[in-house]
């Protein structure tokens, strides 16, 4: 995977705009946060972590810019 930057006004292979990545706070999920970023979705928000009694889970979302530029009108 690329590490440059695509500017698309759409994610590739019809990829949703919203992502929310899920897992284990371990460094499969770091990975699966850069590659989606690498890809162009920028974060939104704070990632957010809980312990299910076993791990720690972490939550991240991302959002493709397009999604981003629409939410910020959308307050303004």
């Amino acid at each position: 995977m690329s590490a440059k930057r695509r500017s698309k006004s759409a994610p590739p292979d019809g990829m949703p705009i919203y992502r929310l990545l899920t897992g284990p706070d371990d460094a499969a999920f770091c990975h699966r946060v850069s590659e989606a970023i690498a890809l162009g979705y920028v974060l939104y928000g704070s990632p957010s972590v809980t312990f299910n009694g076993n791990e720690v889970i972490a939550a991240q979302a991302l959002v493709w810019p397009t999604l981003r530029h629409a939410l910020a009108k959308a307050k303004a």
